[in-house]
C-alpha cells in the first residue's frame, strides 16, 4: 500500500484516505466566456500524461479534507514530495532512491 504525506496534517497516511483530483497547476482563463470551443475543451479534458514526473492535485478526504499538490513518478508510482495548494511548483525536486 502506498503512503502519502499530507502537508497539512504532516503525517504519512494510507492511500485509501486520499483521492486524486487531476493535474496540478492548470490555469483557468480569466475570460472563459470568450474562450473558443477548442480551448474550452482543452482546459477541461486534455491533460498531459507523461512517463515520469507529474504534478497532481490530491485531496485528503478521510483526514483534513484539504487539497494539496503532489509530485509523483508515474513509472514507479512513488510520491517524490507533497506541498500545500497555492504554492508554486518546486524549483528542485529531492533525490529519491530507486
Amino acid at each position: 500500500m502506498l503512503l502519502i504525506r499530507c502537508p497539512y496534517c504532516e503525517e504519512e497516511r494510507p492511500e485509501l484516505e486520499f483521492r486524486n483530483a487531476g493535474e496540478a497547476h492548470v490555469v483557468r482563463s480569466s475570460e472563459m466566456t470568450a474562450t473558443s470551443d477548442e480551448d474550452f475543451e482543452a482546459f477541461f479534458f486534455i491533460r498531459s500524461n507523461p512517463k515520469g514526473i507529474i504534478y497532481e492535485r490530491w485531496r485528503h478526504i478521510h483526514g483534513c479534507a484539504r487539497f494539496f499538490n503532489a509530485v509523483r513518478d508515474t513509472v514507479t508510482d512513488r510520491f517524490v514530495m507533497t506541498y500545500k495548494a497555492g504554492e508554486k511548483k518546486p524549483a528542485r525536486l529531492p533525490k529519491v532512491g530507486k
